[in-house]
């Protein structure tokens, strides 16, 4: 019986895990009731559930359920010294807390995104995560830990995804990252992406230089029809040459 319970969790985990993304360490969220069934059936939390998921775990609570089991009383004493030892999570209740069916169900939030598992005994907590896709639920029978089997919003929802008319949620992140880095605001009324700074762009500096002027040619002077016109020294330079080799004639 015991093989055959661990074949089906395994079954189950690789359900999740496959079309939800989960990995180790599994967080697990625990509540009052959880801790005093385990407490009531002597059922050691840290030592049976790593063995039953056959992986490792993070055990944590949130504020408003340790809160919850103090105003209970000593009934409970058992209980909120069991949860006392494990990581205890932010949620948005922290200056009002509420009720732990409450603060569990809205740590889930739409889609489960940071893919917790939930250790409940309260059955409104139950019928609460079983309306959000992917949500393991673990419960104890007697002196068991049990892992339940998918609910139907959960097959549902991979049907969809496979059919293509959802975009699974890992798909979904990494749309939501490059729509981040893009600048490009989101449409599904969530913050909207900060808009990526344009670089300045100094102008060219070879467009900067001024233009160089370009030197006007001076139009060559028209001689007059009664005026010489001026040999060029290098011709006259050569005719004294000229004169200067000529013999000297002397008078007698």
């Amino acid at each position: 019986m015991k093989i055959k319970r661990q074949k089906l969790a395994k079954k189950t985990i690789s359900f999740y895990k496959y079309n939800f993304s989960f990995r180790e360490p599994f967080q697990i969220l625990v509540d009052g009731t959880f801790c005093q069934a385990a407490l009531k059936n002597k059922i050691q939390i840290k030592e049976q559930i790593p063995k039953y998921l056959m992986g490792e775990i993070q055990l944590c609570t949130t504020s408003c359920v340790l809160k919850e089991l103090e105003s209970l009383g000593g009934q409970l004493y058992g209980a909120k010294v069991i949860l006392q030892r494990f990581q205890v999570r932010k949620c948005p209740h922290f200056k009002k807390p509420v009720c732990a069916s409450e603060c569990l169900l809205s740590m889930l939030e739409e889609t489960n995104p940071h893919h917790y598992f939930v250790a409940t005994q309260d059955p409104s907590v139950t019928a609460g995560l079983k309306k959000v896709p992917g949500v393991p639920l673990l419960y104890i029978v007697l002196n068991t830990i049990v892992l339940d089997k998918p609910s139907q919003v959960s097959l549902d929802h991979v049907q969809a995804i496979q059919l293509g008319n959802l975009i699974s949620p890992s798909q979904q992140q990494s749309i939501h990252s490059l729509k981040d880095e893009q600048g490009i605001s989101r449409s599904d009324g969530e913050s909207q992406g900060k808009k990526r700074k344009r670089k300045q762009h100094h102008p060219n500096p070879l467009s900067c230089l001024k233009k160089k002027k370009k030197p006007q040619k001076t139009p060559l002077k028209k001689t007059e029809p009664g005026e010489k016109r001026k040999r060029s020294r290098h011709k006259r330079r050569k005719k004294m040459g000229g004169d200067v080799s000529a013999p000297a004639v002397t008078n007698p």
